[in-house]
């Protein structure tokens, strides 16, 4: 008698540390560019599990601060850091915005995790200077630590006053399928390759 089995694809878990950007802030968590990931995983393949600890109004600082309990909890093998767009627009010190960013990197990775580092702008009316260090941080972690990195979450989405809500920062629910375009080749990526 022939026994086949069945081939099994080890399953992988996708933690999304972010602020009210994935947070579907807003809105119906299910139109959220987070939730329709998982609906396009689910059609690709059965085998992922995603969680979303995306908090509005995060910081980088409590990102940083909640990080432990995710890796702990949920051991993730690809956390999407989706943080910095509230210490920017808070003209937090751009110092500890990226130790804080480059310490949640170090947690991911001692811990057996691929990062997906998801960059932010600001709007222009942050002056160039600023602006320009502030987008610097995430391409120079992305280098530095050799991780996946999404140049802007909001490419095509940021200052579009159609996919934005009525307070001219938030992206709105005909946005979320845009931003989760910017995150799926990147991920898709980092999946191919585990």
């Amino acid at each position: 008698m022939l026994l086949i089995i069945p081939h099994i694809v080890s399953a992988q878990t996708i933690l999304v540390l972010g602020d009210s950007l994935s947070a579907a802030y807003n809105m119906p968590t299910e139109q959220g560019w987070v939730a329709l990931l998982d609906k396009r995983l689910e059609k690709t393949s059965g085998s992922h599990q995603i969680i979303n600890a995306s908090i509005a109004g995060d910081t980088t600082s409590g990102g940083l601060s909640r990080l432990p309990l995710a890796l702990q909890s949920h051991q993730p093998d690809i956390v999407i850091l989706a943080l910095g767009a509230n210490d920017g627009l808070r003209a937090l010190d751009l110092t500890s915005i990226k130790e804080n960013l480059a310490k949640m990197i170090e947690l991911t990775e001692s811990r057996g995790g691929q990062v997906l580092l998801a960059g932010m702008q600001l709007p222009p009316n942050y002056g160039p200077f600023f602006n320009n260090k502030f987008n610097a941080i995430y391409r120079d972690l992305a280098s530095f630590y050799e991780v996946s990195l999404i140049p802007f979450l909001l490419d095509e989405v940021g200052g579009v006053n159609e996919l934005t809500q009525a307070d001219g920062l938030h992206p709105n629910a005909k946005a979320q399928p845009l931003i989760l375009d910017n995150v799926w080749p990147h991920l898709q990526n980092l999946l191919e390759s585990q």
